[in-house]
């Protein structure tokens, strides 16, 4: 089954590797293109799942870190950020580096294949767009719009159930559930 399992990987590698050198050397630079000017977005996801587990872990060590009396809590909260932003740096810089060195071989892989040489024209085309680049640069204030309005008004229904919610699964855990439990803060989503 192994053997199975490694030689069809082996397979749909050099078909894709066959797939991109397919391609001509215009629209090899185009997907060239499109990835270079895609770069912020590479990097933001890449950004995302370095951050997504140590902001899980830093909230698991908030619920923990309130069971503690406030002196020793305060020193122990400071040391855990810093842990948890020298993680997000260091592998944020390592898995960034990465995405942007796999991009050619995965989503270049996708252009090649689901676009023609004129769409990937198209699309270099909106994507140097001074007007798409401005729409762009709004995102941020846009999302933060949007969430802080949204956690304004659905607070009074969602809080009570998240402290529902942390109460079963405290009793389900067998621990005491957190004290005054409030709903998370509205962060600005990135840009997609």
């Amino acid at each position: 089954m192994l053997k199975t399992t490694l030689m069809a990987a082996a397979i749909a590698v050099a078909g894709s590797a066959q797939a991109q050198s397919t391609a001509s050397p215009a629209k090899k630079e185009l997907i060239a293109k499109v990835l270079k000017l895609q770069q912020p977005d590479i990097e933001n996801a890449a950004r995302m799942l370095v951050e997504q587990p140590a902001m899980q872990l830093g909230q698991q060590a908030s619920q923990a870190l309130q069971r503690l009396p406030a002196e020793r809590r305060d020193a122990l909260t400071q040391d855990i950020q810093a842990d948890l932003r020298k993680y997000a740096e260091e592998t944020g810089a390592i898995v960034r580096e990465r995405a942007v060195k796999l991009a050619p071989s995965t989503l270049g892989i996708v252009l090649d294949e689901r676009l023609s040489e004129d769409e990937l024209r198209q699309v270099v085309t909106m994507l140097e767009s001074p007007t798409i680049k401005k729409f762009q640069s709004l995102f941020p204030d846009m999302q933060r719009s949007l969430s802080e309005k949204l956690v304004a008004e659905t607070r009074a229904e969602v809080e009570p159930r998240l402290r529902a919610l942390q109460a079963s699964v405290g009793q389900r855990l067998g621990t005491a559930p957190a004290a005054a439990a409030s709903a998370p803060k509205a962060t600005a989503p990135t840009k997609k």
